[in-house]
């Protein structure tokens, strides 16, 4: 897309703290970051959103992302990270490029993050269990 940051990025349009690229994948510096080293992994071809790719650029995506995850973590002395990856405004996607987020954690760091698990009903689970089953095999 014309307008898409993370393609002027990805094209060499405009300049990022670019750490790692191949054909299909770049992985630059965020600009806003959360935490110190936080990275951005993107394919280089434009997808809104995770379910947009096809098999092998998922792969692509994700396949870099152990190894850039253990060397930002060491460069600048995390104890942890954690890896994001937004779909659709509510879900907080802020740009609308499919994007992987790699965040070193601190003890302390004050990022959290809130997961109000509760416990599922087993006859509901089973129903869901089962319409996701019934999706896949429709090829949705």
């Amino acid at each position: 897309m014309a307008d898409c940051i993370f393609c002027k990025i990805a094209s060499g349009e405009i300049p990022a703290a670019t750490v790692w690229e191949d054909d299909r994948t770049v992985a630059f510096l965020d600009i806003n970051p959360l935490a110190e080293g936080h990275l951005l992994v993107a394919p280089k071809a434009h997808a809104e959103r995770l379910t947009d790719l096809d098999p092998d650029a998922a792969a692509a995506l994700f396949r870099r992302a152990p190894v850039l995850a253990a060397a930002v973590v060491a460069a600048v002395g995390a104890e942890g990270f954690n890896i994001l990856q937004n779909n659709g405004s509510c879900a907080g996607q802020a740009v609308e490029h499919v994007h992987v987020h790699i965040i070193p954690r601190r003890p302390g760091d004050g990022l959290g993050y809130r997961w109000p698990a509760q416990p599922a009903d087993p006859e509901a689970l089973n129903r869901l269990r089962e319409a996701v089953q019934r999706t896949m095999k429709a090829g949705g």
